[in-house]
């Protein structure tokens, strides 16, 4: 147990207790709503734009939003707003390029995850296969998630890291094996709600300069009397945000990360056609009020000065040592389990369209079809219901090894460690495959293959060639910043390879079947819809 204040133990886990209970309710809801394979990993067509919004955002903004740019920011000042603003907008631009096809192409075809909509998209299996084999690496994704709860936890409950890692899995165990992506969004668009409050009482501590004599130009004062590059536009020597480049390269990456498993497959959720402008309009806003969680890092140094870049000190941090330090007990508990909230709301999304991976892309798509008895719909329906359920209990075990083996690495840096590998190669498949009728199916492997392969190249001269060992668990975050490589710029480059892999095989193979094409690109819609 660590040194918590006991007043401090007493409300933490008093709100805890609450948001427990609160999380296993929307489970029973959820699953009184599941009752059927599609249910658990969709939830079809059953919620209205304005709650999902809250949904949508509350996944989009994850454990690297609430602690890990905080952690960042801490470290570089206000350069690190340009990451923070930056990724919303280039994420929720390519939410709404996808949404209108992706959402017809899930009614016409039935998809339940990203793999498969590509894979139908450009006829191949072996595309979706090869897709839901590398969404694997998504596990990184969900392990920073995991570590984030745990560091609330450790921090503003005293609980050490292995056990807090074990309750934040048997939270997300409880209401994500029972109700599926019903529970999921239930419970984000609860989560997100709280996210939004947190947020805009962060950035209101942030622009009043809160417990520091001045106010906002002492703050000023105090980052620059530590440190000038603190307060300068880009930082002049950090790898992340010292260059223009780099803001670019953010820009460039997180354009596909709307159509990620975990976040795409709320799009299949939405009730109805004629909310989509209102849904993106919403979430978009919403989406771009959550980063606000960002000042709370700039204004924790200021107020904490060096004291978390000791050794045995994590920037992670820096979000609840600021609350500790300037709240009392009982908001600080509160505000605590309002970012716990945002560690889940990733999370469960993530555990869900991992599950998917083995029980929809791999037994539902790929094995069941090519059984010699073939089952009856309703029996592989039933069986990859159960896998969902088996698969989520894997994936979370597993996912809670990396998170403790990574403990002490940045949050946001973590993401990008899997998060990256699922950019590059997405990049041209997905953007193609909705812009662009030409893309045809060896384009789309030749392009995914590309960009995956020149990423993990590229992180090969960081990882010495051992992509998931070795130097990936080096302590303190400063790991990647020492090796002078940027995930975003090698997502960057990789996405590159994808989109130029896609379009100089596409124009030397056979052209896609126009039936085909017409079914994904100029099926009606109904009458009234927005398109």
């Amino acid at each position: 147990m660590g040194d918590a204040d006991p007043s401090l133990l007493y409300w933490s886990w008093f709100f805890l207790a609450i948001y427990i209970g609160l999380m296993i309710f929307f489970g029973v809801m959820g699953m009184r709503r599941v009752k059927s394979g599609d249910d658990f990993a969709t939830a079809r067509g059953a919620y209205g734009p304005i709650f999902l919004s809250f949904a949508l955002t509350a996944t989009a903004a994850s454990g690297g939003t609430f602690l890990g740019l905080p952690a960042l920011a801490y470290k570089t000042g206000f350069s690190c707003l340009w990451y923070a603003f930056v990724y919303p907008v280039a994420a929720y631009l390519g939410v709404l390029m996808a949404l209108k096809m992706v959402r017809r192409a899930g009614a016409n075809f039935g998809n339940r995850s990203t793999a498969e909509y590509l894979g139908d998209r450009f006829q191949s299996d072996a595309l979706r296969v090869l897709v839901s084999v590398f969404s694997l690496l998504l596990l990184f994704y969900l392990a920073a998630q995991l570590l984030s709860g745990a560091v609330m936890f450790n921090r503003m409950m005293g609980v050490d890291i292995l056990p807090a890692l074990a309750i934040t899995g048997a939270i997300l165990l409880i209401y994500i094996v029972i109700g599926g992506a019903h529970a999921d969004i239930l419970t984000d668009g609860v989560q997100g709600a709280l996210m939004l409050v947190l947020a805009i009482l962060v950035a209101f501590l942030f622009f009043t300069g809160f417990n520091i004599e001045g106010g906002f130009s002492g703050m000023v004062s105090k980052l620059e009397a530590i440190d000038p590059a603190l307060v300068q536009p880009l930082h002049p020597t950090h790898p992340l945000l010292d260059s223009w480049w780099d803001v670019f390269a953010i820009f460039i990456t997180h354009a596909p990360i709307g159509m990620l498993p975990h976040i795409g497959n709320k799009l299949w959720a939405l009730r109805s056609d004629r909310d989509q402008v209102k849904f993106i309009v919403v979430s978009f806003i919403f989406g771009m009020i959550l980063p606000a969680l960002t000042f709370g890092g700039i204004l924790a140094r200021a107020i904490l000065g060096d004291a978390l870049l000791v050794e045995g000190a994590s920037a992670n941090d820096a979000i609840p040592m600021l609350f500790i330090a300037t709240m009392p007990a009982w908001l600080a508990g509160l505000i605590g389990a309002g970012v716990l909230a945002a560690v889940m709301s990733t999370a469960d999304g993530l555990v869900v369209s991992t599950s998917q991976i083995f029980a929809n892309d791999i037994y539902r798509r790929t094995i069941a079809p090519r059984l010699k008895s073939k089952p009856s719909d309703e029996v592989v329906d039933r069986m990859s219901l159960k896998i969902s359920r088996i698969a989520t209990v894997g994936v979370m075990i597993g996912a809670a090894w990396l998170a403790f083996e990574a403990q002490t690495m940045n949050v946001a840096l973590l993401i990008w460690a899997g998060v990256g590998g699922m950019m590059a190669a997405m990049f041209g498949p997905l953007f193609c495959g909705i812009l662009w009728r030409g893309a045809t199916r060896a384009g789309a492997i030749a392009g995914f293959v590309a960009g995956g392969a020149v990423f993990i190249v590229l992180k090969a001269q960081w990882l010495e060639a051992a992509w998931f060992v070795g130097t990936i668990f080096e302590t303190q975050g400063a790991w990647l910043a020492a090796q002078g490589v940027n995930p975003f710029a090698c997502a960057t480059i990789g996405s590159g390879f994808s989109l130029l892999g896609l379009v100089v095989v596409s124009k030397f193979t056979q052209a896609p079947d126009s039936e085909h094409l017409d079914r994904m690109f100029e099926e009606p819609v109904p009458e009234g819809a927005i398109v």
